[in-house]
């Protein structure tokens, strides 16, 4: 294919035009070898070369660089030849990233992000219906709210636990049998939750729910981000995390509706969240095992067979070449605080605690002393409504920002934004100033979580991104279950103080993302 070379002028005199035409056929004897589709056949080329100016022409001795080799153009995206080279001509093996360049973007990708995305909506109402669920489980069993909500403690220790077990499963065994696991038991617990006979069994099925929910995390996010190319990969990480605005709308509806069912609506919330879930079991036999993952673990052949079928499904009329093998062994999960992953690990996971307890400090206990001064429309369903509608925007302008400005500018950028959103609460006490602050919270707190959630699993390699998903939200699940210790007595006794807390823990969260020793913007996975 080659450079356009019309801007050459080698004007040497009445040499010049010689000297063009003789470099013009150098260069397309060279470097000009690409694959063409049959007359009417809409095939994308699978390699051709373009020539990249070494170091001894780009310049002065002063500005030199290394020289480059050849460009390989797989699927249309340059990639340096020798690493990425392909060719269906001399039988030479590709890297798994042009491999799923060349299977595209498109309808596979979308089915892929439904799938996900309709577990993810379970998942949010499952986690967001536990404050709504415990004054009629009070009535129900005839116990105090503090026992209750021991549902939701045990909810969260079970999401802990399947977080970590689950993704350090899936680096182990595979994604899709985890994959299949975690949303049976997240599915069939929350189903029946509904139907518990009294609160023993409830107790238990909650932290079973909790499980699932944890495992389905992870991995969810490890498999839709070795499903697309490094330069889509980002944005459509953030929009996944959408659903849980979507999720929280839901939920919002399904407790206004559930109030008419008095004591037992309990019961229905957990019987209507366990629903999408249960389907989410049906669709997922759909879901192949990950080609990034075959390609590791020595099963090319089958990674290839996959990719083939994206592309098949994409409506890419290609034929996928041979993948080079790219076998590791198995890591131990104390790797991931080791070498060129302490840093990162440390960093991150500090992040994702930092956030985690100022989340919950802001969407939990700040709404219950409001509450107690005349905001109580702040804790009530049609307000949860507006704060999820608000998120939307927030997801969205973190989707663009994460591939225009990279995923460390973005996260640092929204978490900024929400440090100085919770100091507005101490300007007063009007509603203008409550509402405004707590809307400024929600899209700029709810950004953040979209650009962590891009940007975690895209730091560790293929046999460590589970178990890296896994511990970061094993720590904000700890994160959650720390704050009513670190949030709510403070709170309780002295506010302004409690926000200033908050906003250290943010901006202390910037400074962490800060620390991570990498920028994942468009870069292939390890």
């Amino acid at each position: 294919m080659g450079g356009d070379h019309r801007s050459d002028r080698w004007t040497d005199g009445g040499t010049g035009r010689s000297r063009r035409a003789g470099a013009r056929r150098t260069r397309r004897n060279q470097h000009s070898r690409c694959i063409l589709p049959a007359r009417g056949q809409n095939r994308v080329p699978l390699y051709s070369v373009d020539p990249t100016p070494s170091a001894v022409d780009s310049g002065t001795p002063d500005t030199m660089t290394p020289a480059t080799p050849p460009i390989a153009v797989v699927g249309g995206q340059p990639v340096p030849d020798g690493h990425a080279g392909a060719t269906s001509r001399n039988g030479a093996k590709v890297p798994f990233e042009a491999g799923i360049r060349l299977a595209g973007v498109g309808k596979f990708q979308y089915r892929l992000f439904v799938i996900f995305g309709l577990v993810w909506l379970a998942d949010a109402m499952q986690v967001l219906s536990i404050g709504f669920s415990a004054p009629s489980i009070a009535k129900t069993f005839g116990i105090t709210m503090p026992q209750a909500l021991q549902t939701g403690t045990l909810f969260f220790v079970g999401m802990l636990v399947g977080a970590i077990v689950f993704g350090r499963l899936a680096d182990r065994i595979g994604r899709r049998p985890v994959l299949m696991i975690a949303i049976v038991i997240d599915a069939l617990s929350g189903i029946a939750s509904a139907f518990a006979p009294e609160l023993s069994w409830l107790l238990v099925l909650r932290f079973l729910t909790g499980v699932g929910v944890g495992g389905t995390l992870p991995v969810d996010y490890t498999m839709m981000a070795e499903f697309l190319p490094s330069d889509r990969r980002g944005r459509w990480l953030v929009l996944l995390e959408s659903f849980w605005a979507i999720g929280t709308i839901c939920l919002a509806v399904l407790a206004l509706v559930a109030l008419s069912h008095g004591d037992q609506a309990w019961r229905v919330i957990f019987l209507v969240t366990g629903i999408p879930a249960l389907i989410g079991v049906v669709l997922r036999f759909y879901i192949p095992e990950s080609p990034m993952y075959l390609n590791r673990s020595g099963r090319s052949d089958e990674a290839r067979k996959v990719l083939q079928r994206v592309a098949k499904t994409n409506g890419r009329n290609v034929e996928i070449p041979a993948l080079q093998s790219d076998i590791v062994a198995p890591k131990s999960v104390l790797t991931l605080f080791s070498g060129t992953f302490r840093r990162r690990s440390f960093a991150l996971f500090a992040a994702w605690a930092l956030i985690s307890i100022a989340y919950y400090g802001v969407f939990v206990y700040l709404p219950i002393k409001l509450g107690a001064e005349g905001f109580a429309f702040m804790r009530g369903q049609v307000f949860l409504v507006v704060l999820a509608i608000v998120q939307l925007p927030g997801f969205a302008l973190s989707a663009y920002g994460v591939e225009r400005w990279g995923r460390k500018p973005t996260l640092i950028g929204f978490l900024l934004l929400s440090a100085v959103g919770c100091m507005l609460y101490s300007l007063g006490t009007s509603p203008t100033v409550v509402v405004g602050s707590t809307l400024l919270m929600s899209f700029a707190l709810l950004g953040t979580w979209g650009a962590l959630y891009a940007f975690t699993p895209e730091v560790y390699p293929t046999d460590l991104r589970a178990t890296g998903m896994g511990a970061a939200g094993a720590v904000a699940r700890f994160g959650g279950l720390f704050a009513p210790a670190i949030i709510a007595p403070v709170m309780a006794t002295h506010f302004t103080l409690a926000l200033a807390l908050i906003s250290s823990m943010l901006l202390a969260g910037a400074f962490a993302i800060g620390m991570v020793n990498v920028e994942s913007k468009d870069r292939a996975l390890d």
